[in-house]
């Protein structure tokens, strides 16, 4: 893997070589970049259900991204991702399950692109790298990015804790926010490694575009946050006894540790998103905050409801927003046999992909491109079909 990167990083003489005389002309595009938060994961489905029919958005077809296949296999680019919100035209690049550096083959044997310049010379290129190749011929002025989730074990961490909530009575409970495989992801050390990879990976965007003679005044990096999946212990709908709050509530956590996601884990990773965008010194990063965007749209929030809970017939039914989780259950055994997938688990829904999408319309603000807050700022969808959501 590292042979990869040293060819695409050689020298700075050898990759000016290449450049063209100047930026791509021609219609303006938007191209995401980075991993599942971004890439479109479980937006195929509309909120959740025992049916699945009931919030079956887009089909079988959801991740299909180039015709009737995967152009990466679970990748999961789905067709509701944010990034093609419409005032422009639209690329995603991203990849469910990517970290910063490219990882040649997970233990599912899938293709998994970081955001650098891997190229192992048979087709499989980092992220990075994509992004030069299609800035190359397409006058980019906007790149999206989530990255550093993965970078944190995020994916890991979520299956320890409903292990522990699966495999401890409630009268001598296992948290996952004190066990050492989970805690060694949020030591000092740690931290600030990872903070560091984040930086280098936005460089690497910069290095992307400038090596096809674009400058920082050029485009703009859009960076988000990650957003809370769950709520607080006492928001969960759910009670803790028994095991309805994962088999039915898809959501098994202990009360102690969905409130340590969102008291202490997320806002680190937040904070690491954020320090890295100063660390990399670029001035073409605008953030977009989405941290709190889901409140009162959570998994297993009081408030919402799986769709078989209320009297809706499906998710195209009158309202079904406004009383839908926007955030995928948590799969186990339900994954087993499809049409689920357990990646899809804790990521925006096809509600909450819709939702995002509206704020990167806002942040692209007519091609003055901002950064801000992304909160619901009322019920119901909007004229393009999106929930409402407001950028400030």
């Amino acid at each position: 893997m590292m042979t990869g990167a040293l060819v695409a990083l050689a020298s700075p003489v050898a990759a000016a070589k290449v450049r063209p005389m100047a930026v791509p002309s021609g219609s303006a595009w938007a191209v995401s970049v980075g991993d599942s938060y971004i890439s479109g994961e479980a937006g195929r489905w509309a909120g959740n259900s025992n049916d699945s029919a009931q919030t079956d958005a887009l089909g079988s077809t959801a991740y299909y991204d180039a015709g009737t296949r995967e152009s990466i296999v679970g990748c999961h680019r789905a067709r509701s991702a944010q990034i093609a919100f419409g005032t422009i035209a639209s690329k995603n690049l991203a990849c469910s399950g990517a970290k910063t550096a490219t990882s040649a083959y997970n233990p599912d044997n899938d293709f998994k692109p970081g955001l650098d310049f891997y190229n192992d010379g048979a087709g499989h290129i980092g992220q990075a790298l994509a992004l030069q190749n299609f800035a190359a011929t397409n006058r980019v002025t906007m790149v999206a990015v989530s990255i550093g989730g993965n970078d944190f074990n995020f994916g890991t961490i979520v299956q320890t804790c409903v292990e522990n909530f699966l495999t401890s009575p409630t009268w001598a409970k296992n948290y996952c926010k004190d066990d050492s495989p989970v805690t060694a992801n949020f030591t000092s050390t740690n931290v600030s490694a990872v903070t560091t990879r984040i930086s280098n990976a936005l460089r690497n965007v910069n290095t992307a575009m400038s090596r096809n003679g674009y400058t920082t005044s050029d485009y703009s990096i859009v960076l988000q946050t990650y957003p809370s999946p769950l709520p607080n212990g006492s928001g969960i709908r759910y009670s803790e006894s028994g095991y309805g709050r994962q088999n039915t509530g898809g959501c098994g956590f202990w009360n102690a540790d969905a409130d340590w996601s969102n008291v202490s884990a997320l806002p680190t990773i937040n904070t690491a998103v954020r320090n890295a965008a100063t660390q990399s010194a670029l001035p073409n990063i605008k953030i977009v905050n989405i941290s709190s965007l889901f409140n009162s749209r959570r998994l297993c929030e009081t408030g919402v409801y799986k769709l078989q809970e209320t009297s809706l017939a499906s998710w195209r039914s009158a309202g079904a927003v406004n009383v839908s989780e926007w955030i995928e259950n948590i799969r186990t055994v339900s994954a087993a046999f499809g049409p689920y997938y357990v990646q899809e688990s804790l990521h925006p829904n096809y509600w909450g992909q819709l939702a995002i999408r509206s704020c990167m319309r806002q942040a692209y603000n007519g091609g003055a491109i901002r950064g801000g807050n992304c909160v619901r700022t009322g019920t119901g969808l909007n004229s393009l079909g999106e929930p409402v959501v407001g950028l400030s």
